[in-house]
């Protein structure tokens, strides 16, 4: 391995004041909850932390919030997510300035590039800086499926430190671990999943970013744990209660992705007192009545609202 990005780095969500803003404290005491259940990095400005809908001065804010809260002692990821290359360019030297650790950024989002125009697309993103940088797969919201012989030659030639694969395509993160694992391992690979954490692992996986982690993040360390000790019955036994927490995500049918997903965690998330408010980056908007209810049961039942709210 050439890089020493492993484990549980929870992609963090962006708490919100009622008006929309970064609610600075709730970003503080959420960051600093995280790192105390034993997480192994933070992935900041992803699509669980909103970033589309964050402005060029709010990605800064919560990157230097989540920088400091960490005080070094996990490495902090910072999405540089934007449509085409010099926006990608821009968003990296805000991350620098801002303190991060490494930098995670898509295939252009609104351009239509080929396979060439990608690549020539990472290695300007990675001679922007010295920060590693890890390619974030995520064709639902970016529509390009990046290439494991792509992603290996670039991983071999050191423009990428590592892939967060958030395609789905299981088939495909297999091929590209094994792939990986031909080309002497140059990559750092991280799934995507909440529910299929141990298999991934058991498959090679070397890391994690699930959305989830933000509602149960010592699950995810203990299970990260139990796989490091080859105990797979009780890894799975972990997996299986996370599965469970994770319906939270199916109690508001019929309500956008974002609202459905990160809404959930965030209902979960202030049900626990973790951050502030449910709110949500406008014009989504968040999860209340019957809804927010059965999440609160799902995560009550889980074992993690604080006693008494039992």
């Amino acid at each position: 391995m050439t890089t020493s990005f492993h484990g549980i780095v929870p992609p963090i969500v962006t708490p919100l004041t009622a008006d929309g803003e970064v609610d600075l404290p709730s970003l503080e005491r959420l960051t600093r909850h995280l790192v105390d259940a034993g997480v192994h990095g933070i992935f900041v400005l992803g699509s669980t932390g909103e970033v589309a809908y964050l402005t060029d001065a709010q990605r800064e804010l919560v990157v230097r919030t989540v920088v400091t809260a960490v005080g070094g002692r996990v490495p902090v990821m910072a999405g540089v997510i934007d449509l085409t290359t010099p926006r990608v360019t821009e968003q990296v030297r805000t991350a620098v300035a801002a303190g991060a650790d490494a930098v995670v950024a898509t295939a252009p989002v609104y351009a239509i590039n080929d396979t060439a125009e990608i690549e020539r697309h990472f290695r300007a993103v990675a001679a922007t800086s010295d920060l590693p940088l890890l390619a974030y797969d995520i064709p639902v919201r970016v529509k390009t499926k990046l290439p494991a012989d792509l992603l290996v030659k670039l991983g071999r030639e050191g423009v990428l430190a590592g892939v967060k694969d958030s395609s789905g395509d299981d088939v495909g993160f297999r091929r590209l671990v094994a792939a990986n694992a031909a080309a002497g391992s140059p990559l750092a690979l991280f799934t995507g999943h909440e529910v299929v954490v141990d298999g991934m692992l058991l498959l090679g996986a070397d890391g994690v970013v699930p959305g989830l982690a933000n509602v149960d993040a010592a699950g995810y360390v203990r299970l990260w744990d139990r796989a490091q000790a080859g105990d797979w019955v009780g890894a799975r036994a972990e997996q299986d209660r996370l599965a469970s927490l994770f319906e939270i995500v199916f109690q508001a049918a019929g309500r956008s992705g974002d609202a459905a997903g990160v809404g959930s965690f965030k209902v979960g998330m202030q049900r626990q007192g973790l951050i502030d408010t449910a709110t949500m980056a406008f014009p989504v908007q968040g999860l209340d009545g019957e809804v927010a209810e059965r999440i609160e049961s799902i995560v009550r039942d889980a074992g993690l609202l604080p006693v008494a709210a039992r």
